[in-house]
């Protein structure tokens, strides 16, 4: 049974329709994903269901009873209410009752307020009002909140976990999300997750992190030029059917061009070429030109590309014991050593606040270590996508803000003019001339990606580049990134991303410890297990550390390891990591044997002393790696038997 359904629903702002005659249901149970361009309409979708937006057109229908809740995309600016006065806020009048209530409670010292609160009181009786109060304190608690905080003192993730908790309190049937990931780190999308799944009632959520969609969509739904296709089943299902939608579309819009393009060859070749014209014929003509105006073109890929600098030295930073803590703040990083080499991808992740922006600005020499010292390296052009955002005036014309003055900018060692320039970047030429304070999130952050590439760099230093580009603007962009034939040095809370372009990860621990990690993001979660719902790093007992490689591992830790895994059910995925490992384990050693006889000649040490010191660190990584996976293959062995 459909808890909420479209019936030939259509809206449009202006001349351009964002839903075109729509037919869409949701039913009790389902989580839907709809995923479309940026601009295609679909908040304003979200906003039809949650009786924000009316359609021009169209019924919308809810089953009898069917409530509805919402977490918008922009969390609002915070005010001094407490978390518990805003959950209850999700209660409609008996939650500010109870709200009220809560607060006298907190100030119970004079006559008049004990009387109001026997006022209060007496409402919340007579509505059945204290079930619900324990709704309120239920979810404060399960969600890990203060009640008595107030929401201008918590960060940006807290507060959206205490809308949320508003959102929930009412047991909505439907629960409406605009982009629930945007700002969150990777411990607050973990947990998200988590609850969202648990969740019984109907999910419909937009949303273009690709980790996110994959763990919870039932179903995908795609809003494009105003109409909505659904592809049941996961992600994958969904993005295979779209390739072969894309093909047949393309395939029949040949078919009709070229019929189209034969009968204009026709009509034009004139009264002696034909003495009577089919009228018929004719009339079919009109038909197919106006068929072809009013076919909408599906907007067209990104077409970014970066102009690489000359080679930047081999190294390009080098930290040494360095520490970092703000005046009278926590000690953000602490003993921290590390080398940023020439090609390097590196990923940062960790929660909000942690100090990953404050890392990247002392490798990059803009900030002073508290203890310790950051050597840079030489001939570094640095591309810094953050102090752009800064930098963007609101007042300034799209072109201004990349032109910088210029008609004509040197991409690729060729002039190109900068609307066109621009028009890779899918901006037309009047959206061109609109104010930066006019662009949407998604279209700034293109803007953004626009102006950093005018110019040329060998070292990328992007902080959050994700945020609000759809899903193909990011792939264009892992393809560029993956491409760069410079250093990358990247954080990020999409894992996706993350996954498809570093090829290190630096992790901020607890008390200022960061740790590096061979891979990406799924590859740390892998050796330690991720980070819990409250941000901590789980057991980190099987790392692959780079910074500072740990010894050989002892028997008696093998034991304690195949003892721990004892009772554990070995998974599908475990069974294939444990099929792998004896051929992986098989390479390391052959490569080890290689490199043990190759730094034990007699000529070895006679060499450049790069080239030595990079065979005794690619000597013991690989030592590493062997041990780790001798051990994980102990540990499999002992789950499977």
């Amino acid at each position: 049974m459909s808890n909420v359904r479209f019936d030939d629903v259509s809206l449009a702002f202006g001349l351009k329709p964002l839903l075109d005659g729509v037919n869409f249901s949701v039913d009790a149970g389902e989580r839907v994903c709809l995923v479309g361009r940026n601009g295609e309409g679909k908040s304003s979708l979200l906003k039809i269901v949650s009786g924000d937006v009316v359609p021009d057109s169209g019924f919308v229908r809810f089953q009898d009873g069917v409530t509805v809740g919402t977490l918008p995309q922009d969390i609002p600016d915070a005010t001094d209410k407490t978390v518990f006065e805003v959950v209850a806020e999700g209660l409609d009048e008996v939650g500010g009752w109870i709200a009220r209530y809560h607060e006298l409670i907190q100030h119970a010292d004079s006559g008049s307020s004990l009387v109001e609160l026997e006022r209060v009181q007496a409402k919340i009786e007579a509505s059945d009002g204290w079930s619900l109060n324990n709704k309120v304190d239920h979810l404060i608690k399960r969600f890990n909140l203060d009640p008595d905080k107030k929401m201008n003192s918590l960060s940006g993730g807290w507060r959206r976990r205490v809308l949320l908790a508003k959102a929930l309190v009412n047991d909505p049937d439907v629960l409406i999300l605009d982009e629930p990931t945007n700002h969150l780190d990777i411990p607050a999308i973990s947990w998200l997750e988590k609850q969202l799944i648990e969740f019984r009632g109907a999910l419909l959520f937009v949303s273009h992190d690709r980790s996110f969609i994959k763990r919870l969509a039932t179903r995908i739904v795609e809003l494009d030029r105003g109409n909505l296709t659904s592809w049941p089943g996961n992600y994958e299902r969904y993005l295979e059917g779209k390739g072969k939608l894309l093909e047949d579309e393309a395939r029949q819009n040949a078919l009709f061009d070229k019929k189209l393009s034969e009968e204009e060859v026709w009509i034009r070749q004139g009264i002696k070429a034909r003495r009577t014209r089919n009228e018929g014929r004719v009339r079919n003509l009109e038909g197919l030109r106006k068929v072809r105006q009013e076919r909408r073109e599906k907007q067209g890929r990104a077409k970014i590309s970066l102009d690489d600098a000359s080679l930047s030295g081999k190294l390009v930073a080098e930290a040494s014991n360095i520490s970092f803590s703000y005046p009278g703040g926590e000690t953000l990083i602490k003993n921290l050593s590390l080398a940023v080499m020439r090609g390097d991808r590196i990923g940062l992740i960790g929660e909000n606040g942690t100090g990953k922006t404050t890392l990247l600005k002392l490798l990059l020499g803009s900030l002073e270590p508290t203890e310790g010292t950051v050597r840079t390296g030489t001939k570094l052009d640095i591309a810094y996508f953050d102090q752009l955002r800064s930098a963007l005036d609101p007042e300034k014309t799209v072109i201004d803000s990349v032109s910088e003055g210029r008609e004509f900018l040197s991409i690729g060692g060729k002039d190109r003019h900068i609307i066109s320039y621009l028009n890779d970047f899918l901006f037309t030429a009047a959206r061109s001339r609109s104010p930066v304070k006019a662009l949407s999130g998604g279209e700034t952050n293109r803007l953004l990606l626009a102006k950093l590439f005018s110019k040329p760099a060998n070292i990328l230093v992007m902080d959050e580049p994700t945020n609000d580009l759809d899903v193909d603007t990011l792939e264009l962009l892992e393809e560029l990134l993956t491409a760069f034939k410079g250093t990358l040095l990247i954080t990020s809370h999409d894992r996706y991303f993350l996954d498809n372009v570093v090829t290190s990860t630096l992790v901020f621990e607890k008390e200022g410890k960061v740790q590096e990690y061979i891979g990406g993001y799924s590859d740390w979660v892998a050796y330690t297990g991720g980070f819990d719902e409250l941000g901590k790093e789980k057991s980190s007992e099987k790392s692959n550390v780079v910074s500072e490689p740990s010894p050989a591992p002892k028997i008696t830790q093998e034991k304690q390891k195949a003892e721990t895994a004892k009772g554990k059910k070995l998974s599908y995925k475990h069974k294939l990591e444990l099929e792998k490992l004896p051929a992986q384990i098989e390479s390391l050693e052959t490569l080890l044997e290689q490199l043990q006889e190759a730094v034990g000649s007699a000529e070895f040490y006679n060499q450049d002393h790069e080239l030595v010191s990079e065979k005794l660190a690619e000597l013991e990584s690989i030592e590493l790696q062997l041990n780790e996976a001798m051990d994980r293959w102990v540990e499999l062995e002992s789950m499977a038997g």
